[in-house]
């Protein structure tokens, strides 16, 4: 690796990923976290190798059923964001559900 030159994580290619997939998603940044914005409001973010998600209802419930899946607290100290879901690697072919769900909520 090149001095300086920073190479994305398979976790952090598929946030990418995902988030381009979703028509008319912006990057944009969250908390100083690189997250995907529609109208401005952010709807997905990227946060310790996983996908974090808007979310209400059975969708908000069914994330956070996963095994380590938790309420995302960026500031680390037990505040957590209600209707977001912090979602691990592991559910990654749940990742482009989930940010469907989370921008047809936010938008």
């Amino acid at each position: 690796m090149k001095k300086g030159i920073m190479i994305a994580s398979n976790e952090e290619k598929l946030f990418t990923e995902t988030g381009q997939k979703i028509k008319g998603a912006e990057q944009g940044q969250l908390f100083g976290k690189a997250c995907f914005k529609i109208n401005g409001k952010a709807f997905i973010c990227f946060f310790q190798q996983c996908m974090v998600f808007k979310l209400t209802g059975k969708e908000h419930t069914e994330a956070l059923s996963l095994d380590g899946a938790q309420l995302f607290d960026p500031s680390g100290k037990d505040r957590p964001m209600k209707e977001w879901v912090q979602v691990p690697f592991d559910y990654k072919v749940k990742w482009l559900p989930f940010a469907k769900a989370a921008y047809n909520y936010v938008k």
